[in-house]
């Protein structure tokens, strides 16, 4: 009998650029794998649900991409090889402490008879030499690799691509399933080819749930790595009973949840044991400090703790 996952993918194209995609995963997981390297992938921004093939319209389920991104520099200041799998213009790791016309007025022109060169201004050097060189240093290493999607579709195939590549690692690979994925989409066949056309009248959209791959993926795809998914809620109460829920189901290692209200400087991680919050005092708030660093350095420690026990 076909599952819901296997379905999905029976009926929906694989992305133009998947195989080039496949070959980057490949080259990056053998070379970090020769060195039996701790690797993480990190799913980051959100997915869109296109409503026609020629898409125009869409449905989106937005993420800045803020938590992916810096989860991502704190799991490359602990060593990890990473793989930043995320939205198309969303926050990437680097680049996100100077985004749009605010990095261009750190910048200036100096022109000379000889020629014209563009220059950091002085007073910005000292915010910006420490992240270009950390940054050339993860470069150097090879360390990072960045894949982008935009459609849900696109998030799924290159998913499943990243875990094949990655199941050789064993308990050395950590899924930080960060991306705020859709849970509706609407199927292949369904879909109208061209653009809705409003002289028609409101449309009716019947949308599907999305099959949780999260199934596939823990028993199936990379069945011995350290898995770690999100829950996002707006009600207290629910929270920690949905990730205990989500880990009866699917038995992955560790839900972080999270309010919407509060997320910035609270979640709680969720095992079927225990659960323990993570919580930015007034003065780290004050003093500039993410939650991503708290939030990475206690899932270094869990995930060494897990390999010495798959040992």
């Amino acid at each position: 009998m076909t599952s819901h996952w296997e379905e999905f993918f029976a009926s929906t194209s694989p992305p133009c650029d998947l195989e080039e995609n496949k070959k980057l995963l490949k080259d990056f997981t053998n070379y970090h794998l020769h060195f039996r390297r701790k690797i993480v992938l990190v799913t980051s921004g959100g997915t869109t649900v296109p409503l026609e093939h020629n898409t125009v319209r869409f449905v989106d389920n937005f993420s800045a991409g803020t938590r992916g991104s810096a989860s991502a520099e704190h799991f490359l200041e602990a060593g990890y090889a990473v793989i930043f799998m995320f939205r198309t213009k969303t926050l990437e790791p680097f680049v996100r402490h100077f985004m749009g016309q605010k990095f261009l007025d750190l910048l200036e022109i100096n022109r000379s008879s000889d020629s014209t060169m563009v220059n950091v201004k002085s007073e910005n050097i000292d915010n910006i030499l420490p992240v270009l060189t950390q940054y050339k240093a993860i470069q150097e290493r090879r360390q990072l690799l960045c894949l982008q999607f935009t459609s849900l579709p696109e998030y799924m195939w290159l998913l499943r691509a990243a875990c094949e590549s990655l199941s050789p690692y064993g308990p050395l690979a950590v899924m930080y399933l960060a991306a705020a994925v859709s849970d509706f989409y609407i199927p292949t066949h369904q879909m109208p080819t061209h653009k809705m056309q409003s002289d028609s009248g409101p449309p009716t959209i019947s949308l599907q749930l999305v099959p949780k791959m999260l199934e596939p993926l823990v028993s199936l795809w990379i069945p011995n790595a350290f898995v770690v998914s999100f829950k996002l809620e707006t009600d207290e109460s629910l929270l920690i009973s949905k990730a205990r829920g989500a880990l009866a189901k699917y038995k992955h290692k560790l839900v972080i949840a999270n309010l919407l209200q509060t997320r910035k400087h609270r979640v709680v991680f969720v095992t079927p044991e225990d659960t323990q919050e993570v919580v930015l005092t007034e003065e780290e708030i004050q003093s500039g400090i993410e939650i991503e660093s708290k939030i990475v350095l206690l899932l270094v420690a869990k995930h060494d703790k897990f390999i010495q026990e798959a040992v």
